[in-house]
């Protein structure tokens, strides 16, 4: 058997014979050592790596998208991207190491359940049946909340900070839980979450809901135990490191400075990735910031070798996957060539590359490196043996396919979607009730559900309706107009109940004069940070606020039992409000959250 198909056929063998492959334990049961797991994903990496081509290991670095809900659906996009017609074309033209699934206009994956596990099984097969013969990573960023891929039928569940505002890690992990068996079911094998980032600054535009909390063992106690959840069924990637928390500037359009001190950072975003790490994640996600008291060179922490190699490989001991974050992101593009940055990521000591601009210009810039002796071939078979260990230990190697009549039997079932209106419910926040609006004295007969939000408003309202108050929406959106503002009074002087949802008001303050004027009505009014709870802490004559910390279904039947007083506001702030854009004064403290 030539060792390229001996290789094939050790895919599809027990653990035992890939040992067997490799020389190690194949004396009797009796005389042969116990090999240790590690050993074991140590010996199954080092066997699929021999005989892979230059092209075929440096392939196992890249990670990118595919256009197509189908294997084999002919897509224009893919012609355009990758100079092929199909996204199995696309997995064997590059013999990948992974590909990332998404939900928007420009690259949708998703239609329901059953066909992304048939378009997982499709390029499953493509890589197998090429060169390398080794499975695919196939991901998703699903952290719940805001950041969801495979929304419904899936079980949706709400943003990190809206689990940890219940003060519950048991939860936690029966969320992450979940979300993993479902991801697997469809066959997605890695999870880009948890968010371990420590939301330090208020007018984080990227960050916010999406970490567990302003203070790192809050944090880190999630993301421990999200961890838990995630490990029983996906490879989990925990980002964004150095720690993203502190960024003033969204690393999607611009490259963000942070200028903690090293002893801060220490004491403020080292511990979510060190619990992290004790927890065994399999992969760690790079930030495209800067963050000079770490590397003064001012290099993207994505391809700085004293913050990826001094810091997170020797510093805190960490030998899993590193993994950039969308090359495509201007953060980190501001200084360097898409031909460049590649090959820094890799000399920094990165193992993979996730979605650069230009596929063909990345990875033949890497074979030019290597061929030219700038990145040794040892360098790059350090990196594919981590992508092996990691595709081993997470079952990936052997089971890379699933049963699309078997889906609907694990995603989006009863008993899911229960847990994860229970987790919502346990998250609304009662920030502020100096009116003493809330519990309500009786059911109101009529609401008005009004700011921000078309579908959020809308059904919100249904929602409001459903429990018995016949409600109607009326969105204003963000920087509501002068004429938004008096339509919504207008409509206010019909109903006994006004609830108006906020998102972002220190970005867009003319929410503010919405709520005054709705305020100025006489109705009782109750407010809602729909999104960052930070929106609490700005002045206005309102002076009833839940937070919620995401708009997802679940979040918003929460929300109307609150208001209409069948279920009782539990949760507690993960952060500091403070008041208004004076960041440095405290509103609302970590921990607060009124009860009655």
């Amino acid at each position: 058997m030539t060792t390229r198909n001996r290789r094939f056929h050790a895919l599809a063998l027990p653990v035992a014979g890939v040992l067997a492959l490799t020389g190690v334990g194949v004396a009797t049961a009796a005389s042969a050592p116990r090999l240790s797991a590690d050993a074991q994903a140590e010996a199954a990496a080092t066997q699929a790596l021999r005989g892979l081509t230059l092209e075929q290991k440096v392939g196992q670095l890249f990670v990118t998208w595919v256009n197509g809900k189908s294997a084999d659906e002919v897509n224009p996009k893919n012609q355009t991207d990758f100079g092929v017609d199909t996204a199995a074309q696309v997995i064997r033209k590059y013999h990948l190491g992974g590909v990332i699934y998404f939900n928007n206009d420009s690259r949708d994956n998703f239609d329901d359940p059953v066909q992304v596990a048939k378009l997982s099984n499709g390029l499953q097969k493509a890589a197998i049946g090429s060169g390398a013969h080794i499975p695919l990573q196939i991901g998703a960023d699903q952290e719940g909340g805001t950041v969801t891929r495979m929304g419904a039928p899936a079980t949706e569940f709400p943003n990190a900070m809206a689990i940890s505002a219940g003060r519950d890690t048991g939860r936690a992990t029966k969320a992450a839980t979940i979300l993993g068996q479902e991801l697997r079911a469809v066959g997605i094998n890695q999870d880009f979450a948890p968010d371990t980032d420590v939301n330090s600054n208020p007018a984080n535009p990227v960050i916010g809901v999406r970490s567990f909390a302003g203070q790192p063992g809050l944090a880190s106690d999630f993301v421990g135990a999200e961890l838990k959840g995630f490990q029983k069924s996906v490879a989990a990637t925990s980002k964004h490191f150095p720690g993203h928390g502190d960024a003033a500037t969204d690393s999607h359009t611009g490259l963000p400075r942070i200028d903690r001190t090293e002893q801060e950072w220490r004491a403020i975003d080292v511990p979510p990735f060190k619990a992290a790490i004790k927890a065994g994640v399999p992969s760690i996600m790079t930030a495209h910031i800067q963050f000079p008291s770490l590397d003064p060179s001012l290099e993207p922490a994505t391809l700085s070798k004293p913050i990826v190699t001094g810091k997170l490989r020797v510093e805190l001991g960490y030998n899993g996957v590193v993994i950039t974050d969308s090359l495509e992101m201007q953060g980190v593009r501001e200084m360097h060539s898409d031909a460049e940055i590649p090959v820094l990521a890799l000399k920094a000591g990165v193992d993979q590359l996730l979605m650069p601009v230009h596929l063909d210009v990345a990875i033949n810039s890497v074979l030019a490196a290597v061929k030219s002796g700038e990145i040794p071939m040892q360098r790059i078979d350090q990196s594919v043996l981590r992508v092996l260990k990691l595709k081993f230990e997470r079952g990936i190697l052997f089971s890379p396919f699933v049963d699309p009549n078997r889906v609907m039997k694990t995603v989006g079932t009863p008993a899911n979607l229960k847990t994860a209106q229970d987790i919502a419910d346990r998250g609304i926040t009662a920030v502020a009730n100096d009116a003493g609006v809330l519990p309500l004295k009786q059911k109101p007969a009529t609401a008005l559900v009004t700011g921000w939000g078309v579908a959020t408003t809308t059904t919100l309202a249904q929602k409001l309706t459903a429990h018995g108050t016949a409600a109607t929406a009326y969105q204003t959106g963000q920087a509501p107009t002068d004429a938004q503002i008096a339509q919504a009074v207008a409509n206010a002087k019909n109903v006994d109940l006004v609830v108006v949802l906020t998102n972002n008001i220190g970005g867009f303050p003319l929410q503010t004069k919405l709520l005054d004027a709705l305020q100025a009505t006489g109705k009782p009014v109750v407010a809602v940070a729909a999104q960052i709870p930070y929106d609490a802490g700005y002045a206005s004559t309102v002076k009833t606020w839940l937070a919620t910390y995401g708009y997802i279904g679940p979040t918003l039947e929460a929300l109307a039992k609150v208001i209409l007083g069948e279920t009782k506001p539990t949760g507690k702030l993960p952060v500091d409000i403070p008041a208004g854009a004076d960041v440095h004064t405290v509103k609302y403290p970590f921990g607060h959250g009124l009860a009655w």
